[in-house]
């Protein structure tokens, strides 16, 4: 890395002259946290104490015996509060926004995730707090939607765009320029502007010590592969930071959607759709035109259907440390119908994707070999869209009488 938060040719702070001074704060309360021995030991503290840290890592024997090769172990990040690997996030940021002196938070959400965990963050320490949510989202993630709520956020809908993920940070992003005094924007993923990339990185390598720490434990010895579902790369980089120095092999699984050569997909880095260009004041892969103006993206996980993609994974996608895939809509919902059915878990349906490469890939590896999972998050948010794939006929009968309960 360079300076102002460059990875290679990526990255970097491309900001509005009236953000630069927040900014600087935000660069100046970061390293000084970091140089702080005291700040990463209250940080852990908050995590063991009010989140479920460290979060296990659980062999999967009958997924294991299933394909009949390597030995399947999954980090348990779905064990999080809130349901997902964001809480590291949020709580991380949270300590700062205290250092700050600050009084309210903002954030964009895509799954719902980041946006629960922002609020209870917020509920925690005692911040005002609102949400940005494409209204596509708002729809499919309703359950979600009504616990931020609960939590006293105020979730504000983005009717403007394709209506997802990039719409909502943009929304933010306006939200933040005219109230920088008191607010701070706590960005979800390794994106952004400079210190975002780095910051949500520094959080989340939570899960990349932890997971090493524990395969060492528990079997004296590295895994071979390790697969991270990505969309904006927070999880990925929390794992994959736990093994950048050690002969391991690591995958970024996207999504595919209908399809690669459908045009309808979240792929930045294993397709040939994406160019390089500079957007919501970074610079990396974008799925963009000729003119520079963002595609439209699709993905059943709402979380991964984001147009860019973390300039820290652009960077090591092109110095070859990580591998990049993409999975299907359709071999998502499978893997996920797999894992529930052989391991009684529930992964969310982004963390669904590396499974599903994972279980494509099996057939290649030995009965030596040691394959890790990153279920980053729970799939009990996924209930509506895991039902509709599902055609459920009583779920359908459900939601049928409920809606005719209500109108009547």
């Amino acid at each position: 890395m360079i300076d102002r938060g460059y990875y290679g040719r990526f990255g970097g702070a491309y900001l509005p002259e009236i953000l630069v001074a927040t900014f600087d704060e935000l660069v100046d309360t970061f390293e000084n946290a970091k140089s702080d021995p005291a700040f990463w030991k209250e940080y852990t503290d908050i995590m063991s104490t009010y989140s479920c840290r460290p979060t296990p890592l659980s062999f999967a024997e009958n997924l294991t015996g299933h394909f009949q090769g390597a030995r399947f172990f999954i980090k348990r990040e779905d064990l999080n509060h809130t349901g997902a690997h964001k809480a590291n996030n949020v709580m991380g940021q949270g300590l700062l926004v205290k250092r700050m002196g600050k009084s309210r938070v903002i954030a964009e959400t895509g799954a719902g995730q980041h946006g629960v965990a922002t609020a209870t963050m917020a509920a925690k320490f005692g911040f005002e707090c609102t949400i940005y949510m494409g209204e596509v989202d708002v729809e499919r993630q309703r359950p979600n939607v009504f616990w931020m709520e609960r939590l006293g956020a105020e979730v504000i809908p983005v009717r403007e765009g394709a209506r997802i993920l990039k719409d909502a940070i943009n929304e933010a992003f306006r939200d933040w320029v005219t109230n920088m005094d008191t607010t701070h924007y706590v960005l979800g993923t390794v994106c952004g502007p400079h210190p975002f990339p780095e910051m949500v990185a520094y959080f989340q390598s939570i899960i990349g010590k932890e997971a090493r720490r524990q395969i060492l434990e528990r079997e004296a010895r590295l895994p071979t592969r390790i697969y991270a579902c990505v969309g904006g790369g927070s999880n990925a980089m929390g794992i994959f930071s736990g093994f950048f120095d050690d002969p391991v092999e690591l995958v970024g699984v996207e999504a595919a959607g209908q399809g690669l050569e459908s045009g309808q997909h979240a792929a930045r880095l294993s397709s040939e759709d994406a160019s390089i260009g500079v957007a919501q004041g970074y610079k990396t892969y974008f799925l963009q035109d000729n003119d520079g103006q963002m595609k439209e993206t699709h993905s059943v996980a709402a979380g991964l259907d984001y147009v860019g993609v973390s300039p820290i994974l652009a960077n090591l996608k092109e110095t070859g440390r990580v591998r990049f895939e993409a999975a299907t809509d359709r071999e998502v919902v499978d893997a996920m119908s797999l894992t529930m059915q052989k391991e009684g878990l529930i992964p969310a349906l982004e963390s669904a994707h590396a499974f599903a490469q994972a279980f494509k890939e099996a057939p290649t590896l030995s009965k030596e070999e040691i394959v890790l999972i990153n279920q980053s998050g729970r799939g009990d948010k996924d209930i509506f869209t895991v039902a509709d794939a599902f055609a459920d006929p009583k779920w359908q009968e459900f939601i049928k009488n409920k809606a005719e309960a209500y109108h009547a």
